[in-house]
């Protein structure tokens, strides 16, 4: 992609993070809180893949997405997270051009990855719930394939747009990004150039990849919850609100609300300390807590989780 060649367009060989903080106490303190936050996110999603993998009775469409979702919590917060840590030690906190290009679309990728992947485990609910009968059918292996390859298709190429005509303005100082990584919104704000094309673009690129995918999940929403309360017993409709509903809400709710908020809104409404909280939402919290929901709430997974334990511990 020549047209993101930083000889052609920039000065600027490098950019400095500023982070959260420049106080070395608070710097440590953040530094411990937010490594613990990483290893357990990589600790809770890595148990739910393996879990996945290992037993088969969870060799079924929703725990296929599941398992991928859990991939790509582990590799969006490695995007970002290990970045913030060495430059809460290293007060230098400088990177580079092409590193910082790399990390945005990295960061593009698996966050419209999981914006899409949230859609399509809803899909799979609404069709469970809705047509069960033709649920196989309907989820065949094959059709899964295809809707992960969709999934990662869309991702790509929005990646490549929003990166694309982000790196190939011109940017000739200062080179301080007021962030914890190079994220859009914030590298915008250096750029010695006008960027009203490319807010008009980030609202548009908004609405298909953030708007549609939650436009699906809603009115998926509006099928489960119209078949849910057409179910006489009263503790059926219990189990299936508990099992379908309130996790994914949860989920949709914590992930989608403060990316609409970062990538649909004006560029004149750019808050620096409030970007770097709703980042943190979408991308480190929202990772934390996916295993957490969906482990702690889904008694299939506790069961395995238990019985690996127990194989475990009759082989010692």
């Amino acid at each position: 992609m020549q047209r993101l060649g930083k000889e052609n367009h920039s000065s600027v060989s490098e950019f400095i993070l500023l982070g959260f903080s420049s106080e070395s106490q608070v710097r440590m303190a953040l530094f411990t809180f937010f490594l613990l936050f990483y290893l357990i996110t990589l600790l809770g999603n890595g148990l739910i893949t393996t879990l996945i993998y290992l037993d088969s009775c969870f060799h079924i469409p929703m725990y296929f997405f599941l398992s991928i979702l859990s991939l790509v919590d582990m590799s969006y917060v490695t995007t970002t997270v290990p970045q913030m840590l060495v430059n809460m030690v290293y007060p230098r906190r400088t990177i580079s051009w092409g590193t910082c290009v790399a990390q945005m679309f990295t960061f593009l990728v698996l966050g419209i990855a999981k914006c899409v992947l949230y859609a399509i485990m809803v899909y799979d609910r609404y069709v469970a719930i809705c047509f069960p009968l033709h649920y196989t059918l309907l989820m065949s292996r094959s059709i899964c394939i295809k809707m992960v390859i969709v999934c990662w298709s869309i991702s790509i190429v929005g990646a490549l747009v929003y990166t694309d005509f982000t790196m190939h303005l011109p940017y000739c100082g200062p080179h301080k990004i007021n962030h914890f990584f190079c994220e859009v919104p914030a590298v915008l704000k250096l750029a010695c150039a006008d960027t009203s094309f490319n807010d008009q673009l980030d609202f548009i690129l908004g609405f298909i990849l953030l708007l549609v995918p939650l436009s699906l999940i809603l009115a998926s929403y509006l099928h489960i919850f119209a078949s849910i309360f057409r179910i006489r017993s009263s503790q059926g409709r219990l189990e299936s609100f508990s099992t379908c509903a309130v996790t994914h809400i949860t989920v949709v709710t914590m992930f989608y609300a403060p990316a609409m908020i970062m990538y649909m809104r004006p560029g004149s409404w750019y808050d620096p300390e409030q970007d770097k909280k709703l980042a943190l939402f979408y991308n480190v919290v929202s990772a934390f807590l996916n295993p957490i929901i969906y482990s702690l709430r889904n008694k299939d997974v506790k069961v395995a989780f238990l019985k690996v334990l127990g194989n475990r511990g009759t082989a010692q």
